[in-house]
């Protein structure tokens, strides 16, 4: 024991207490350049630019000693104590990033939104910062009214900067959320409009072609095709198909995206979307239909099993939908005959 205090002391103590002192004396420098830095930004007749880089400066030192409650406190204090400083947006804007980095999304918001409300747009190294802070602020922000303007302002102000494609498409997305539908349906037709919107790949939305089609559609189309209850379409389709009326059949489908497919293809499959006539498969054979709807089916979805439609593939389940429209009271949740799915169920 004895012998080790004696390496201790004779070896590892000094060479801690050289570590320490230079630890210590670099310490002592960046607090001497802090206080030299602070003593100039007192200083009355500092010129402007002298100002903004002595902030500059102390901030980013704070920022790269990791001291970022410093940093904050630093740069908020002087914002609200200078609201007439030009170089305020770059402050704020450096508020903003901290809290972004300190993954406190909602002061990040509060800071990037500050920035395009209430301060004039300047260039960083060849970007405009409130086209960063909008960016940021469509990735980050919750709050659905907010990211309506905030997407608003990005397709009206930086047009030639992002995929406006895109962003309408998004922005109806926001505006039907909100149910804001006569802005979300303007919204989807401004997406329909545009020459990629065929070809776009949206992330998060595969078929959003199609879906915004499908409604812009609907919401032009009479809608006469549908009934009040499930109940009224199931003894509708029935009917016709004992009294082998396919002109009353056809009738009934959905105008809109009416389509005829295995399980295993989708919906929105060009392939999938059929416009026949029912008198084909009428024709010469004999159709029956289950008693009672399938087991699967549900609140907003029923399938009725029919058989004898052709030899290659006798059974089709027919397929009824509730409708999800609720730009129109009148027409939301009534029922239509939305398709046709080929073979037994999966």
């Amino acid at each position: 024991m004895r012998l080790l205090k004696t390496i201790f002391y004779s070896f590892f103590l000094p060479l801690f207490l050289v570590t320490f002192a230079g630890c210590h004396t670099e310490l002592s420098k960046l607090e001497e350049t802090q206080n030299q830095l602070f003593t100039l930004l007192t200083e009355q007749d500092l010129p402007q630019e002298s100002k903004y880089t002595v902030i500059s400066r102390y901030a980013n030192n704070l920022l790269a000693e990791k001291k970022y409650n410093d940093l904050l406190i630093f740069l908020s204090s002087y914002v609200e104590n200078n609201p007439d400083d030009m170089y305020n947006v770059y402050w704020l804007l450096m508020l903003a990033h901290t809290y972004l980095q300190l993954e406190a999304e909602p002061m990040a918001e509060y800071y990037f939104d500050r920035i395009i409300s209430t301060c004039q747009d300047l260039t960083v190294r060849g970007e405009s910062i409130h086209f960063l802070c909008l960016k940021n602020l469509i990735q980050i922000s919750t709050n659905p009214a907010n990211r309506i303007t905030y997407l608003n302002q990005m397709i009206t102000q930086f047009p030639e900067k992002v995929n406006i494609t895109e962003l309408y498409y998004r922005l109806a997305v926001e505006y039907e959320n909100q149910g804001e539908w006569d802005k979300a349906l303007e919204s989807y037709s401004n997406f329909l409009s545009q020459p990629d919107a065929l070809s776009i790949q949206i992330p998060g939305a595969p078929n959003a072609y199609n879906q915004a089609q499908q409604l812009v559609d609907f919401n032009a189309s009479p809608k006469d095709w549908t009934f009040e209850t499930l109940e009224e379409l199931e003894t509708a389709i029935k009917r016709a198909i004992t009294n082998y009326n396919y002109r009353q059949l056809d009738s009934y489908k959905s105008k809109v995206n009416f389509f005829a497919m295995s399980w295993k293809q989708d919906e929105y499959d060009t392939n999938s979307q059929k416009d026949f006539s029912m008198r084909g498969y009428m024709t010469g054979n004999r159709i029956r239909y289950s008693a009672e709807l399938d087991e699967a089916s549900n609140p907003n979805e029923a399938y009725l099993r029919t058989w004898g439609w052709s030899d290659y593939v006798p059974v089709w389940y027919l397929y009824f939908r509730k409708v999800n429209f609720p730009i129109d009271p009148e027409i939301h949740g009534r029922w239509e005959w939305a398709g046709i799915y080929y073979g037994e169920m999966l």
